[in-house]
Formats: C-alpha cells, structure tokens, sequence
C-alpha cells in the first residue's frame, strides 16, 4: 500500500502529486479498475490469447521489416 510521510514545509499540492506517482508506478489504480466488475474466467482467459497473438502478430511483422 502507498503512503507518504509530509514534513512541516513541505507544499501540499507537492505531496499530493508525489502520492499520484507513487500510487500509478505501484498500478492501484488499474488493479481497481480492473476488479471493479466481475469477470469470468472464460473471458479472463480469451483476452490474454488474444492479447499474446497480438504480440506475436507484432514481432513477426517487425522481422519481416529487418529484410
């Protein structure tokens, strides 16, 4: 979990962005938006094959490229 410890002369508006930062390079955010609806593990599994052939389709075409 993040937190931040704000010292007496420290700005608030300067802690509350180094919070953001810290909360975006943990990835709460999208962990939340992620678990905010339910979704069955059918589709979990569906969206990671697609998303892998993507990436496959991805690195064939930039080897193609090379030639």
């Amino acid at each position: 979990m993040a937190h931040i410890v704000i010292d007496e002369s420290e700005l608030l508006e300067k802690a509350i962005k180094r919070f953001k930062r810290m909360v975006e390079k943990e990835g709460i955010i999208r962990e939340f938006k992620k678990r905010e609806y339910y979704e069955k593990p059918s589709t979990i599994l569906n969206r990671k094959k697609k998303a892998n052939a993507r990436k496959l389709m991805k690195k064939t075409r930039k080897g193609r490229a090379d030639y």
